[in-house]
């Protein structure tokens, strides 16, 4: 096996180009443009299939540093905390605890459903717990800390399957998601408001037309880099209280309390809230952010674990895409913002909050903005998923 690993730059650069060749593919076809395809999936998944060829038949294997990656996640949530007003949070509340409650029952849902799928294809109840919320709503970092303890109870190869889990999930959240906005949206003619600033997906035919300039980048990067350095001392702080969280939390929560300060102490400030050039920021770390890992699958890993996983799978998306269109979409209000919140929570149901995200950006380059729902999703996703996952898969194992 020829086995070749791109650094951090490399890695970088391959994922821009990466990048681009999804978005010119969403340009020329137009199905994946209608139905709302991310251009940071298309092109990510077109890379990972180029890479699956190298090792199936050239016999190379083709990783990457994905050091950077980790920064941009922590860019992306720092620009969604900078762009939270507590006004909005405050409309929005209503809106928030019941999206809050429809995701913390889900997580339940999620359980039965793989259960119930590992009993169909005759596995152990452990393996439908792995590819129930342990890899899909927690992910690949929820896999890794829960595998050991599925392990002990006899599956072998747990890491693996949870692995594969979350990987073939991550595939699917980044594929329906569009799909059942477009949809929803076509169903009950739902349009944004196009005079709202977006908090992400900046249109491409405003791009060349808006007033974005070095300076006010330059501003948004200082705002964002200062933001991390006080979430970092948060973060301690948090730490030293016995609370683990990740950084890009403590950045989140960071941001919204300056974001909320900050203008009104020194009214002169010029904040970059809401404005185009944080919208530029936030798509560009979040792009390459959904691009690296996309692209980084090494799909031979999950080859071998096939058959009896995806019928679970399959289980999974098809009573995501069924709560979601009858559950959450009426409870949400049957609006622009729920259709574009239910885009989102298939893509956190079965991958991500940033592949959420993303589904979100894909939806409102096309329909119009819809802020409130980029602020809804991360904090239910960020603050109050995990520690019920945790108490829930626990549960769940002891079947």
């Amino acid at each position: 096996m020829n086995l070749f690993e791109a650094g951090n730059f490399l890695t970088f650069t391959i994922s821009i180009l990466v990048y681009f060749i999804g978005v010119n593919v969403n340009r020329k076809i137009h199905f994946l443009r209608n139905y709302n395809i991310p251009e940071p999936v298309t092109g990510g998944l077109i890379a990972a299939i180029f890479l699956f060829t190298l090792y199936f038949f050239f016999n190379t294997e083709v990783s990457f540093k994905l050091d950077i990656r980790d920064t941009l996640l922590v860019y992306f949530f720092t620009g969604i905390g900078l762009n939270a007003k507590i006004s909005d949070l405050i409309k929005g509340g209503k809106p928030l605890v019941i999206m809050l409650f429809l995701t913390l029952g889900y997580i339940v849902v999620q359980n039965i459903v793989g259960i119930a799928g590992a009993n169909i294809v005759g596995a152990p109840n452990a393996i439908g717990v792995l590819a129930g919320s342990t890899s899909l709503i927690g992910g690949h970092g929820t896999t890794i800390a829960w595998a050991p303890e599925v392990a002990a109870l006899g599956i072998e190869n747990a890491l693996e399957i949870g692995v594969a889990s979350a990987t073939i999930g991550l595939i699917l959240a980044s594929l329906i998601g569009g799909p059942i906005a477009h949809t929803l949206i076509n169903k009950f003619q739902l349009k944004g408001d196009k005079n709202v600033t977006p908090v992400m997906g900046m249109p491409f035919e405003k791009e060349q037309t808006e007033s974005i300039n070095h300076m006010n980048l330059m501003s948004v990067l200082l705002t964002i880099h200062l933001t991390i350095i006080a979430g970092w001392f948060v973060n301690q702080g948090f730490i030293s209280l016995g609370i683990k969280l990740p950084l890009f939390v403590a950045c989140l929560l960071t941001g919204i309390i300056l974001s909320n300060t900050l203008p009104s102490l020194f009214p002169k400030l010029r904040w970059p809230a809401r404005t185009k050039a944080l919208a530029v920021v936030s798509d560009f770390s979040l792009g390459l952010f959904l691009t690296m890992s996309l692209m980084s699958m090494q799909l031979w890993t999950i080859a071998g674990l096939a058959g009896s996983l995806l019928i679970i799978l399959a289980l999974q998306t098809i009573a995501a895409v069924l709560f979601i269109f009858f559950i959450l979409f009426p409870l949400m209000g049957k609006n622009y913002q729920a259709a574009v919140l239910s885009a989102g929570f298939g893509g956190f149901a079965l991958g991500a909050t940033p592949t959420a995200i993303a589904n979100m950006t894909a939806v409102t380059k096309a329909h119009g903005p819809a802020p409130l729902a980029f602020i809804i999703l991360p904090l239910v996703a960020a603050f109050f998923v995990d520690i019920t996952n945790s108490f829930v898969i626990k549960y769940a194992l002891s079947f």
